[in-house]
């Protein structure tokens, strides 16, 4: 018998530090044919919510939800659950063709294209005189 409920007030207190912000956006990344292909999870969140930035080789995607958008007033909440705040993942991906890449937003899921650079050959040989 327990004398304190399996759902006592602090039960969840952990929930977030133990999954992480990260586990919010779950990405799978895959590279074909000179591409890199990312899908991310992001739900509960509109097109206009997330933003993505590349600069130096660095891939960051960060989605934000501000607290009074899903906040009515008059209402006594017992439980909130549904997410408010920023989240943000960042993927190094080094030399990519950065004019050239697709972001598609549909149903949750964020989907990326993102060309990588061709590799030159810097290869060069110097000739003895």
């Amino acid at each position: 018998m327990n004398i304190v409920p399996r759902k006592f007030y602090l039960d969840d207190l952990f929930d977030n530090f133990i999954e992480g912000d990260a586990s919010r956006m779950r990405s799978d990344i895959y590279e074909e044919a000179n591409i890199y292909y990312i899908e991310m999870e992001v739900p509960g969140f509109q097109k206009d919510e997330i933003k993505i930035e590349f600069n130096n080789g660095n891939l960051v995607i960060s989605a934000e939800k501000n607290k009074s958008n899903s906040e009515i007033e008059g209402r006594k909440y017992i439980r909130r659950e549904r997410i408010y705040g920023k989240y943000t993942r960042s993927f190094y991906l080094g030399d990519v063709d950065e004019e050239h890449i697709e972001a598609h937003f549909v149903d949750g899921i964020l989907k990326l294209v993102i060309p990588k650079v061709m590799e030159r050959d810097t290869k060069k040989y110097i000739e003895i005189k």
